[in-house]
């Protein structure tokens, strides 16, 4: 399969066979003999020889190196915060957890009881355990989990990194979005700020239009009121493929679970196109807001978690309803080993007698 390609090692060395000293070499050598004396002759092969030699060594030792630089290079795309691994967000210089906190659903969003002091908690208990990417949208909960966001970040915002959206599409109403998010999270700079929810070709080309939503998003990043632009769709990885071919967004949001593999796979020609662009990937719907988890099919949290974890993504946001779930996912995260591609596998076709609850955003939104 072609996902498969993207779950290889980043980085694979090969190191190329050298040989001695060549025919060609040698004839030159008896070009310049005139008359030299055979053991002069064998002193000036044997010098040659022990150059070549030497020049080999050299070589081998400069591979060495840079098998080693390469390597080095590699361990610092993943680095370790209190005990959370934190990748490369794309090229932008930034790195964010494995684990992000997402707002659309659970205690920010106020779900199943959840009170304000509640989301406050889990915000803040986030934030303890070293989690620094928190996304939301002023859609989630009609503005609640901006509010409840922006509460805390009074006192943290230079803590994290902080991703919102707009489904606006128009130079005005993007503006208008930005306005009211700014206020509501209490903060005078959106880190990420994400054209939100692309699902035709049309959303695209209204983007770019002279009074379109790009036209917005640079005024706002030359004006430093945002750092860095992103685009996401949960129902077709064509649209955003033409997006990110027509505008070098930094961030790309798209749905990764066990189950994109068996419908309009996000993992594969559009994941290829942004790793080429290195964008910062994120990944979301990695339970499908709890459809993908059950007994016929992938069971625990830790091998959903794990196998969005093993793909080339900078972060995978999900919301939680407790701190106990947050611990839970935290823990699973700190513990995280890459899966072969045997077990990617494996995960996969546990979901292709429901794929359409796993993907169920790809049929209905």
């Amino acid at each position: 399969m072609k996902n498969f390609l993207n779950r290889r090692n980043f980085i694979k060395l090969g190191i190329g066979t050298l040989g001695g000293l060549s025919i060609f070499g040698i004839s030159e050598l008896l070009k310049e003999d005139n008359g030299m004396k055979k053991g002069e002759l064998d002193d000036k092969i044997g010098s040659k020889n022990e150059k070549d030699e030497k020049k080999i060594e050299d070589e081998n030792k400069d591979d060495k190196d840079s098998e080693k630089n390469k390597k080095e290079q590699e361990k610092a795309k993943e680095q370790k915060v209190n005990g959370i691994p934190y990748r490369n967000l794309g090229k932008t210089g930034e790195k964010v957890s494995l684990f992000g906190l997402g707002s659309g659903a659970g205690a920010i969003a106020l779900e199943n009881g959840a009170t304000r002091e509640d989301a406050y908690d889990v915000i803040n208990k986030s934030i303890d355990e070293g989690i620094n990417y928190i996304d939301t949208a002023p859609s989630y909960a009609d503005g609640l989990c901006e509010e409840n966001i922006g509460e805390v970040m009074k006192g943290r915002r230079e803590e994290v990194i902080l991703a919102t959206k707009t489904m606006s599409r128009s130079y005005d109403g993007v503006m208008q979005d930005m306005e009211g998010s700014l206020d509501r999270l209490n903060t005078d700079v959106i880190d990420i700020y994400q054209l939100h929810g692309l699902s035709n070709h049309d959303d695209v080309a209204e983007l770019f239009v002279n009074d379109g939503a790009v036209r917005a998003l640079e005024e706002l990043k030359e004006q430093g009121v945002i750092r860095y632009t992103g685009v996401t769709g949960h129902n077709d990885p064509e649209v955003l493929l033409r997006a990110i071919s027509k505008y070098d967004f930094d961030t790309l949001l798209m749905p990764l679970n066990t189950g994109d593999i068996h419908s309009k796979p996000f993992q594969q020609d559009l994941l290829d196109k942004a790793l080429e662009k290195e964008m910062g990937i994120i990944a979301m719907k990695v339970v499908a807001y709890g459809r993908l988890l059950r007994e016929d099919g992938v069971t625990s949290i830790e091998d959903a978690l794990s196998y969005v974890y093993s793909f080339p993504i900078s972060t995978a946001i999900v919301g939680v309803s407790n701190l106990t779930q947050l611990e839970e996912n935290v823990q699973i995260t700190r513990k995280f080993e890459k899966l072969s591609d045997e077990k990617l596998k494996e995960l996969e076709e546990l979901t292709g007698h429901y794929e359409y609850e796993a993907n169920f955003f790809k049929y209905e939104w």
